[in-house]
């Protein structure tokens, strides 16, 4: 399921022209904009059904617990945070929870009150999360105890960090905020516009060699200084095409994955791209739209797009591996690796578990009836799955010997390796901008959705001008 926003000048046109409507034509406005919109009537594909496999994985559940209310299907990514051996979770209604992360017994809890819509995240000493009214609340790791409160700018949908003594938050309006982790006192801010229309999220920032790497919509990837939040550079990875804002929408919504001295970033609409984290330049890129996180090990990326497909994909080239077409429409999380094994969550409370070789699945269980919207996370030789209804599950998993291999691997001719635009921040900054070569296989455009035609009436035909 994917989730758009409007800005409030966007709703304000919305609103305009359904006032105008129904002025003029009174009770057949309904009659209208059904028909226009297809209301009643089911237009979304199903979902694919669950299939027979050969298993050759043997899973083991070491525990499974309650914890809190979970999301309460609102759709929002509370990813539990990992910290030694303790494991950290939080729901929309205010629920921290704190457990030993081998066996799921419970250290300590503690009831916010707080409207919950970000986090956790966690350091040797705190524990934060963020709300839908901008509040950030830090508590002690050891005891729950509150440490203390900062305001920021607007709802807070990612996890917060903290590196180096900084907090880094990112809200909705397109602001990232450091703040003091001693104190919670803003030490910078930086902002960004933010499109007309968007999803319904943010993209997590991540820390690494003193710097903050933070996805936009538009699709634009920074590089901050940790300390100063000065610009080091600047790239945009993917460009908008179309003529109504859904069309137009390029949206960097998963956190950034950094593998030694590559980022790796998924975009809406656009593409799976491989940036060096020293410069910004882009090293390669594949035309497969995605909006959820990345894994990798040491030779492959893994990817769920966006309607579902895994791909195995090489790291440093892009090349295809292998990818698994039997969990289309399903709403799959983005991959967790273990082992040898590639591991997805679905709208059914499933966890999936790939071979990472072949990409075959090899093992599934339920673990809630509830979806799983947030990808799983692996520590110490266990693998953790969060359901939205609140079922914190963790497992290991023993190989089994394969009786059979329908396996069926795609390979690709290499992709060359390519240049993009890259913004340097110094006192003058700099803009170098290559055309690449188109080297992905083309794929097929989807027909353009109702709603993207009722978005065409207000939008227009306008075009927006690109950046050169």
């Amino acid at each position: 399921m994917i989730s758009v926003e409007f800005n409030l000048f966007s709703q304000l046109r919305v609103f305009s022209l359904l006032l105008v409507l129904s002025l003029n034509i009174g009770c057949g406005t309904k009659k209208i904009l059904d028909g226009f919109m297809g209301a009643g009537v089911d237009n979304s594909i199903p979902p694919s059904e669950l299939v027979d496999f050969s298993e050759t994985t043997r899973l083991e559940n070491l525990w499974s617990e309650d914890v809190g209310k979970g999301t309460d299907e609102l759709f929002i990514k509370l990813v539990p945070a990992l910290l030694n051996d303790k494991i950290f979770t939080a729901d929309t209604r205010g629920n921290i929870s704190a457990l030993y992360a081998d066996t799921g017994q419970d250290i300590w809890n503690k009831d916010s009150e707080l409207s919950i819509t970000g986090g956790p995240g966690a350091d040797e000493n705190l524990v934060m999360v963020g709300t839908s009214e901008g509040e950030v609340l830090s508590l002690s790791t050891d005891t729950g105890d509150e440490i203390w409160r900062s305001q920021v700018s607007s709802e807070i949908l990612s996890s917060p960090k903290e590196s180096d003594g900084v907090v880094v938050i990112r809200t909705i309006d397109g602001k990232i905020f450091a703040l003091d982790a001693t104190t919670g006192e803003t030490l910078w801010i930086y902002d960004r516009t933010v499109p007309a229309l968007t999803l319904r999220g943010t993209s997590t920032p991540v820390i690494a060699n003193g710097l903050v790497i933070a996805g936009f919509d538009g699709g634009r990837v920074t590089a901050l200084e940790l300390k100063t939040g000065k610009l080091i550079w600047e790239t945009k990875v993917a460009v908008s095409r179309g003529r109504s804002e859904l069309e137009r929408m390029v949206d960097i919504d998963a956190q950034p994955l950094i593998v030694g001295d590559a980022i790796y970033i998924t975009t809406f609409q656009a593409n799976v791209s491989a940036l060096s984290l020293e410069n910004g330049q882009v090293l390669w890129q594949r035309d497969i739209s995605s909006h959820s996180e990345l894994g990798a090990d040491a030779e492959n990326l893994y990817v769920t797009d966006d309607i579902g497909n895994v791909w195995a994909l090489d790291r440093f080239s892009g090349a295809s591996i292998w990818k698994q077409e039997k969990l289309t429409h399903r709403q799959v999380t983005g991959p967790a690796i273990f082992r040898e094994r590639v591991i997805v969550g679905d709208f059914e409370g499933y966890i999936h578990w790939l071979d990472k070789t072949t990409g075959e699945i090899s093992a599934r269980k339920q673990i809630d009836d509830t979806p799983i919207i947030t990808q799983p996370i692996v520590s110490n030789d266990i693998l953790f799955a969060y359901s939205s209804g609140g079922t914190l599950s963790a497992y290991t998993y023993y190989g089994l010997e394969r009786t059979e291999f329908p396996a069926e691997t795609i390979v690709e001719e290499e992709l060359t390796p390519i240049a993009e635009e890259v913004i340097e921040s110094e006192e003058s900054i700099t803009e170098v901008s290559q055309v690449p070569e188109k080297i992905e296989e083309p794929e097929e455009e989807e027909e353009s959705s109702l709603f993207g035609s009722f978005i065409d009436i207000f939008t227009g035909d306008e075009e927006e001008e690109e950046e050169e």
